[in-house]
Formats: structure tokens, C-alpha cells, sequence
């Protein structure tokens, strides 16, 4: 199973080879900051996403622990990988076509913004 994606403007675009974990919705500042809203990603191991064009790939260490990979052009959130843990987490948003899949759970709830409300369904974590 092959899976491609890409940011607005093209300058960022990747394949994923295999299984995709069902997308997770983290409602912590950092994931909210940086998009706007919740972010929903799924995950997959480093080896599985291949980068074909990556001109416009920056990445910004987030934390001590992690870093984020955007479009230094159009300004997509792309990705999200923490440090040694041989994983990255992909913008479910940024994925072509249907997936399949469904978002399995809310993380840090407790962080979410005063503005929303989580629907019910997917499990809710005050943490991850």
C-alpha cells in the first residue's frame, strides 16, 4: 500500500509505503500553535515515508526532546518526530485522497482551547 501527500504549494511532497496508524487529534499549545487548531496525525516508521521533493522542507526544534517539519514556503505543517524514537507523525490534513482511516483518540485535552468541543466517539486523554 502506497500513500502519497504534500504540502499547499508542492514544494514538499512524500509517499508513505505501508500501514498507517489511525490518526491521533493532539489538542496540546504546541500542536494548536502550529496549526491553528488541534492537530490529527498518523505515524509511521522513518523508513516507510519517502521525501520526492523536499525544496521547501524546514524543520523547527519544537522541544529539547522533538522538532517539526513545515513549508518554509506556503507555511504547511507537514510532520512531527521526536528524537531517537525512529517514528514520524504526518499532518493527516496533507494526505491525498481517502484514507480509510479514522481518528482513534484526543490527547491532552486538557490544553484545548476554550473555543471547541470535543465530539463524542474517540477516546479522550487529559495526557498522552
Amino acid at each position: 500500500m502506497t500513500t502519497s501527500g504534500a504540502c499547499l504549494c508542492g514544494a514538499v511532497t512524500y509517499e508513505i509505503t505501508g500501514e498507517m496508524r489511525a490518526p491521533v487529534a493532539c489538542h496540546c499549545s504546541q500542536c494548536r500553535k502550529t496549526s491553528g487548531h488541534y492537530w490529527a496525525a498518523t505515524q509511521v516508521p522513518e523508513n516507510a515515508l519517502t521525501l520526492n521533493c523536499e525544496d521547501g522542507l524546514a524543520w523547527f526544534k519544537s522541544s529539547e526532546w522533538a522538532e517539526r517539519g513545515f513549508c518554509n514556503r506556503c507555511g504547511s505543517s507537514l510532520f512531527y518526530r521526536m528524537h531517537g524514537e525512529g517514528t514520524i507523525s504526518i499532518a493527516a490534513g496533507t494526505l491525498h485522497g481517502n484514507t480509510g482511516l479514522t481518528l482513534s483518540k484526543h490527547i491532552f485535552v486538557k490544553d484545548k482551547g476554550d473555543y471547541y468541543d470535543i465530539e463524542d466517539g474517540p477516546a479522550q486523554l487529559l495526557k498522552y
